[in-house]
């Protein structure tokens, strides 16, 4: 029984000679261990995916400006065709009548219009008749023209080298005026039509080149421009509408496919902090600010805008203030911490990426 009581006064002994004090006797606080980082006020900045589809800017719906019967079509969907070739006949032989029934009544005008001229010197024909045998001849001129626009509407050429997406009428068919019959479009005007929020969407400039991937051309990287920025934003969601022209657009990009691409965007200069600094409770979000004692004070805060690993702190904190970035286990309000060594690679990093 001694002999545990003689050990027993050892180990207090020892802890107590352990145990640091100050000058005055008393038992000082053990600091603990964090890394800080300062709030500072700059572009948040992220790489992004965005999806999109793909869509032919140059696309053209062929309808028949004269009605009648289809007599020959010979193109069909995937048919490439060359700038004037015909993919369009109609049944002319009404029109064709009406235009040689135009000509005669012009040739005949005119032979009218002469023998009239000639009897006017010999007074045999006043003024007033060849003034209306004049204008006879441009009647009949006016007619024989309107009938041969009719005639060469008739025949539909392409109006510019592409494909034959849609083909909705057949030889034979009676088509009304005005009707949708095919549909081309160029392969070389793909574009792919992204929606990017409007936080980001002012820093992005028109030019700037951008990777594409589509999903059914397996994981070629293609390469592509902004070339158009839509100047609506959509209240609802709050994004606007951004075109990226596919240069050089591969064998199998047809429109309609699944596009992403990647896009570098940031915002305005704003006040941030790394995700990983902001904690939250249930009285809402929070940070540790390092005081200048070197306390770690509990302190709410209210965010806005995320973007990659970065949020915005609107309010809570001023632009220099020090918070806890990591070492948050057992951390309480109050506590006294020692800032770690590596801080000052990690505001380097943070003044770095803000240069940037």
């Amino acid at each position: 029984m001694r002999l545990f009581s003689y050990y027993a006064v050892i180990a207090i002994f020892i802890v107590g000679c352990d145990s640091k004090q100050d000058p005055s006797g008393k038992r000082s606080a053990q600091a603990h261990l964090v890394q800080s980082i300062t709030l500072q006020r700059t572009p948040l900045t992220s790489n992004l995916t965005v999806t999109g589809s793909l869509e032919a800017s140059r696309i053209v719906q062929i309808h028949n400006e004269e009605q009648g019967r289809i007599t020959s079509m010979p193109v069909y969907p995937g048919d490439k065709v060359n700038k004037g070739d015909i993919i369009l006949e109609l049944d002319n032989t009404i029109i064709r009548a009406q235009l040689d029934k135009a000509i005669a009544a012009h040739k005949q005008a005119r032979l009218d219009y002469k023998r009239i001229k000639k009897l006017k010197p010999r007074n045999l024909a006043s003024e007033d008749e060849v003034t209306r045998a004049e204008t006879a001849v441009e009647l009949t001129r006016a007619e024989r023209a309107l009938q041969q626009a009719k005639l060469n509407r008739t025949v539909i050429k392409a109006p510019f080298t592409g494909l034959i997406s849609e083909r909705l009428k057949e030889p034979g068919d009676i088509v009304p005026l005005h009707s949708h019959i095919l549909t081309v479009y160029d392969p070389n005007s793909l574009i792919a039509k992204i929606y990017v929020s409007e936080i980001i969407l002012q820093s992005i400039k028109v030019t700037s080149q951008v990777n594409i991937r589509v999903d059914a051309l397996g994981d070629t990287l293609l390469s592509g421009t902004i070339i158009r920025k839509h100047p609506l934003i959509n209240s609802s969601t709050r994004q606007g509408i951004m075109e990226v022209k596919i240069n050089n657009a591969p064998e199998g990009a047809y429109p309609g496919q699944l596009a992403r691409v990647k896009i570098i965007g940031q915002t305005k200069p704003l006040p941030n902090l790394p995700l990983h600094a902001v904690r939250h409770d249930t009285r809402g979000e929070y940070v540790f600010r390092i005081t200048r004692e070197n306390k770690a004070e509990y302190t709410s805060i209210k965010t806005g805008i995320q973007l990659g690993d970065r949020i915005e702190i609107i309010t809570g904190l001023a632009e220099g203030d020090r918070v806890v970035s990591k070492g948050f286990l057992k951390l309480r309000n109050h506590s006294l911490v020692k800032i770690d060594s590596t801080e000052k690679n990690t505001l380097e990093q943070t003044k770095n990426n803000s240069k940037k």
